[in-house]
């Protein structure tokens, strides 16, 4: 697979090129985001370039402030702006990796917590480790929580 951050990067110029406003101000911000990522990951003592997971990271971040915004515009009646939010999550949401079905999530867990033996709340530290591990950047941690509650007090 090629590099996201080339494939953010070609987007940006096709959005430039096709006078698309939206796409390309949505990309640019991105692209922000993600240099400061990288920044921060050298002032931590790391190689400052970004795996599949850390992109993943910056982009489900970018996906979650923009939710977080047009709910806060609907609140104060500016259906336009967070319509606007919406779409610009949309189009973050195509860089993430092909995300795991719950289904997937749901199998992989019932089958680590019957070979462990895991039940109760208290394993679900261990299960949150295993299954983050697992899926990576196929699967953001609140939805592997809530399946990996369910099942845990479902047993």
């Amino acid at each position: 697979m090629a590099d996201p951050r080339e494939r953010v990067e070609s987007d940006l110029k096709a959005a430039m090129r096709a006078g698309d406003a939206e796409r390309r101000g949505t990309l640019r911000m991105l692209l922000a985001d993600l240099k400061n990522q990288e920044i921060r990951g050298r002032g931590e003592g790391g190689g400052g370039a970004l795996d599949d997971e850390a992109f993943a990271g910056v982009v489900r971040k970018g996906i979650k402030q923009r939710h977080e915004a047009a709910e806060q515009f609907r609140k104060g009646g500016r259906e336009d702006a967070a319509a606007r939010e919406e779409r610009e999550a949309g189009i973050l949401e195509g860089y993430l990796p092909r995300q795991a079905g719950e289904d997937e999530i749901r199998a992989a867990i019932e089958a680590f917590v019957e070979e462990q033996g895991l039940s109760g709340r208290a394993a679900i530290g261990r299960l949150m480790q295993a299954m983050t591990g697992r899926f990576g950047a196929r699967a953001d941690g609140a939805t592997i929580h809530r399946i990996a509650r369910e099942v845990l007090e479902g047993k």
